[in-house]
Formats: C-alpha cells, sequence, structure tokens
C-alpha cells in the first residue's frame, strides 16, 4: 500500500498513463479523464472514511464482460467465448483494523458487515450485503482469515447493461479482499468461482461462471466448462479495430424487475432434459443420444424445452468455429458465426421476448432496427441473458456514427456504447 498523497502525487506526474493506456485501451495522450477518475477515487475515499492524505491505501480495478459466443451455455457446463471491457469498477481501500467491513459505492450508498458473521442471511438475498458476506465466506472457507477493511467503489459498468455490473463487482470486492488478505495468492479464476458461489448461494440467483470468469481473466477467453472445478480455457488473439470494426453494446432500456422466472425456466428446462438421461446438465449428455431421444422428449417435456437443448449443442459447437475462425484471421466466418448464434437464440433459445404483452418486445426491436442499420454488413444477436436487457452488434467502423445516431433515436441517448476489449482482467492498480 501507498500513502495517498504519493499517490496523486504518482498520477499527476504520469507514472500511471502506460497501466491506465491499457486498461482503458486509450492512447497515452488520451488517458487524462481516466488520470482525474482515479484522483477522484483518492479523495472521495478520504472524505469518506475520514482519513487525511497519509493513510496508506491500494487501488483494485475489476473490468465489465461481453458474451462473444455461448448464449445461455455456461450453466449447463458448455463452451462460451467472452472478452472483458474497457469500462470498469475500482476500489480505493485498506484495513481498517477492526472486523467490520465497509464499502459505499457511488450511487449506492455505504453497507457494513461483521466479518466474523459469515453465514448466509435469508433476508439478505437479493442484497448488495449478501453478495459482500458471500465472497468474504467463500475466501474465509479456503482457510484465510478476512477481518475489517473500507473500501470506496466506483463503477461506469452500467446496471442492467449486459456486461455485467453484478459479477464485475463481484471479481472487484474478491480481488480486494485476496490482496489485502490473500497476499494475492488467489488467481483469477478462483476469484471468479467465490464470486459464482456468493451469487448463487448467498444472493440467490443460479448463474453460471461466464461472467465473473469474463470480469477476472481479461483479454478474449474462450472456456470450456465441462469440469465444474477446473475449467478449462485459453486466450484468444482478437483486434475488431484491426479488422474494421467496432463492438457495440445496445441497452434497450426495458425492465428486468419481473423477468426472473423467465431467465430461472432456461437452465431448469435444459436441467429437465438432461435429468432424462439420469445426470444433471446437457454437457453429460452424449450430443448424438439426445438427438435420437427427441420424439420421447417432446411429448413428455414439450417442445420448448427441446429446442433450448438444441440451442445448447449448436452455440457450443459454434463457439469452437469462432475460435477457430479468429485463431485463423477470417473475420467474415466469424460474423456469420455470430449471426447463426443470434438466430439460434431468436428461435430456438427464445429469450428475445416474453410475449406475454406482445405490444413489449424490446430486444427483437432492437435486433430488427439494428439490421436495417447494417443492412447486409456486420453481424448482430441478443447479448447475455435476454428478453429485456441488450444487444450485440459488430459495426464497420465507417458506419459506427450513423449507426449509434439510429440507435440512440430508437432507445435514448447512449443507448448505444462503443466498446473496447481490455486485454487486463481483475488486478491491483496500486498495491
Amino acid at each position: 500500500m501507498q500513502a495517498v498523497s504519493d499517490i496523486q502525487k504518482a498520477i499527476l506526474w504520469g507514472a500511471y498513463d502506460e497501466t491506465l493506456s491499457r486498461l482503458y485501451c486509450r492512447p497515452i495522450e488520451d488517458v487524462g479523464p481516466f488520470r482525474e477518475r482515479m484522483l477522484r477515487l483518492t479523495r472521495n475515499y478520504c472524505e469518506t472514511f475520514g482519513e487525511d492524505e497519509s493513510a496508506a491505501v491500494s487501488i483494485f480495478s475489476a473490468p465489465g464482460r461481453t458474451e462473444l459466443g455461448g448464449n445461455h451455455t455456461d450453466h449447463q457446463r458448455g463452451k462460451v467465448l467472452a472478452g472483458s471491457v474497457d469500462l470498469d469498477a475500482l476500489a480505493c481501500a485498506a484495513p481498517n483494523g477492526t472486523g467490520e467491513i465497509c464499502v459505499f459505492s457511488e450511487g449506492y450508498g455505504m453497507i457494513r458487515l461483521d466479518a466474523s458473521d459469515l453465514a448466509p442471511q435469508l433476508s439478505e438475498e437479493g442484497t448488495t450485503l449478501g453478495i459482500l458476506r458471500g465472497i468474504a465466506a467463500g475466501i474465509s472457507d479456503l482457510g484465510y482469515t478476512v477481518g475489517g477493511f473500507d473500501a470506496y467503489v466506483t463503477s461506469d459498468v452500467p446496471g442492467g447493461s449486459g456486461l455485467s455490473s453484478s459479477a464485475c463487482f463481484e471479481v472487484l470486492m474478491g480481488t480486494v479482499m485476496n490482496h489485502l488478505f490473500c497476499q494475492g495468492t488467489l488467481r483469477p479464476v478462483t476469484i471468479a468461482k467465490i464470486g459464482q458461489y456468493a451469487e448463487n448461494v448467498y444472493f440467490g440467483k443460479p448463474s453460471g461462471l461466464l461472467d465473473q470468469m469474463g470480469c477476472a481473466l481479461g483479454g478474449v477467453v474462450a472456456i470450456d466448462f465441462r469440469n465444474r472445478e477446473q475449467p478449462e480455457y485459453h486466450s484468444v488473439e482478437a483486434d475488431f479495430r484491426k479488422a474494421g470494426y467496432a463492438l457495440c453494446i445496445i441497452d434497450t432500456g426495458a425492465d428486468h424487475a419481473d423477468l426472473t422466472d423467465d431467465y430461472a425456466a432456461i437452465p431448469e428446462e435444459m436441467g429437465r432434459v438432461a435429468r432424462e438421461f439420469g445426470v444433471d446438465v446437457l454437457c453429460q449428455v452424449e450430443e448424438n443420444a439426445f438427438y435420437g431421444a427427441v420424439p420421447s422428449l417432446r411429448k413428455k417435456l414439450g417442445d420448448r424445452a427441446v429446442m433450448r437443448a438444441i440451442h445448447y449443442y449448436s452455440d457450443c459447437h459454434r463457439v469452437e468455429k469462432q475460435v477457430e475462425a479468429l485463431e485463423q484471421g477470417d473475420f467474415s466466418r466469424f460474423l456469420r458465426l455470430v449471426s447463426s448464434s443470434g438466430h439460434s437464440s431468436y428461435m430456438y433459445l427464445q429469450n428475445v421476448a416474453t410475449y406475454r404483452d406482445p405490444r413489449e418486445q424490446p430486444v427483437a426491436l432492437a435486433l430488427a432496427m439494428a439490421g436495417h442499420y447494417l443492412g447486409e454488413k456486420g453481424a448482430r444477436r441478443v447479448h447475455g441473458g435476454g428478453f429485456a436487457g441488450t444487444i450485440q452488434a459488430f459495426v464497420p467502423l465507417d458506419m459506427v456514427k450513423e449507426f449509434k445516431a439510429g440507435m440512440d433515436g430508437l432507445l435514448g441517448a447512449g443507448a448505444c456504447r462503443v466498446t473496447y476489449i481490455r486485454p487486463v482482467g481483475c488486478c491491483a492498480v496500486v498495491k
């Protein structure tokens, strides 16, 4: 850790400019706003926790993530392609010498937690406090002692944007505790698993591991979740700008509040198919055996569960082909596979609308209008959970201005966000 005054001087002298350039995918001459953000973070930490500039602190970062392939395949321990993005959450933190964890998040306020009481609390399901308690418990279960600390958090990963703001926060808190109480010994994959554990057990959401892995690892990464304890993953070289495309994430602005049952039905229905074969998840079911059983499966489980399983197998294969296309530099093939994944989600996974009210189909409309603006160029697909949320588009660089204006005109100013793949996952910016 370093004194706040020393960190602030180093920021002003440009000592962190190369780091900021790498984290936020900008030329060094354009990192001024990120310098100011770090300075603001340290000032706000001192003001919030009553410290002066002699206080010793560390600064940590965790990025948001984008799903590039494998829509709703992770919870069946399938294959995904993910990338961390240039939006992140930052924390300025230090041990406080007490048994109390104090985390202030901009826009949300202060939460406090007794670090000696880490048992799940039913009343905390669905809350940030539950997440924080779960992460501390996950690290404690590994044999480390998590003590009290103060942390000030700022984030530009918008909630409900499909960029995994919740997983970003989970990974950020895991990174803070790793460096403050574990000497930085926990690997990013372990931090990701702890985040998933907190979300599943303490927050009460049956999510897969894609979001946390995408936030923790950095860059574009292909992940195979077949082995639950040791997912296989490897980095994939991908430069979308060099290929002539911008990656856009478009927020439809729709409300997620009443969609819990819709999201939960996808893993539940896929799981029903798997259980017909005496296993828990689809990765344990041999594909040919599944297709051979489709006539009987549809009679017992209904057509939608079968179609969602069909999507699972096809999207896992597409991830393999996407990786191959990127590694061979065949970006046109990669884009065709992105479009194919989107079509599969629309037709078979069926997560572009609930159809409870046919007048409300924000994701489907956004996809249609993105297709209108792109014509035969680029690609677009539903992104993340679906139903509300976001879509993803690969837009030729010479069309970005017009495309963004069109989507913002439809969905509101700032709905279309141009993002960049960040090569760095969760990290300590200032140790």
